[in-house]
């Protein structure tokens, strides 16, 4: 790949992460248990350091980053609002579509390693990868105490 086709990849993953960024936020902003807005908090925090080391990595590229979200993520977080005021904003229902949205950047970055980057590139979307795991795995472990409750 091309320099510009690299900085394409980490470009549309810097969205993701500002997706999730903002996401995050609002999921902290509807909840009302303190210990899953504590825990949305600091990912919105850990999805803007993501972006931010993406940014880092366009620019080391000679490119120019994205600084914000995309569409498709707005959209997302305007479906997750409408759905909100008609489920009353319970916890499982938030849980619910932060998890879909971590399936999303799951897919993203994927996506993004199928294709042939160079190794410093590749490394850093490894190990942001593992990050997205665990944030859903843990939206998912927590979506399911919800359930059960």
């Amino acid at each position: 790949m091309d320099n510009k086709d690299v900085i394409s990849v980490l470009n549309d993953l810097i969205e993701t992460s500002k997706d999730g960024e903002k996401g995050f936020q609002e999921c902290a902003e509807d909840v009302k248990n303190p210990r899953l807005k504590s825990f949305f908090v600091q990912h919105a925090q850990d999805c803007a350091g993501a972006a931010a080391e993406l940014q880092q990595l366009v620019r080391s590229l000679g490119g120019d980053p994205e600084t914000s979200s995309s569409v498709a993520g707005a959209l997302h977080r305007g479906w997750v609002d409408f759905k909100s005021l008609i489920t009353g904003k319970d916890d499982e229902a938030i849980l619910n579509e932060c998890e879909r949205g971590e399936d999303v950047a799951l897919k993203n970055y994927r996506k993004a390693l199928e294709k042939d980057l160079p190794a410093n590139v590749r490394s850093v979307l490894e190990t942001q990868l593992q990050g997205v795991q665990r944030n859903h795995d843990q939206v998912k472990a927590l979506r399911d105490t919800a359930r059960a409750n």
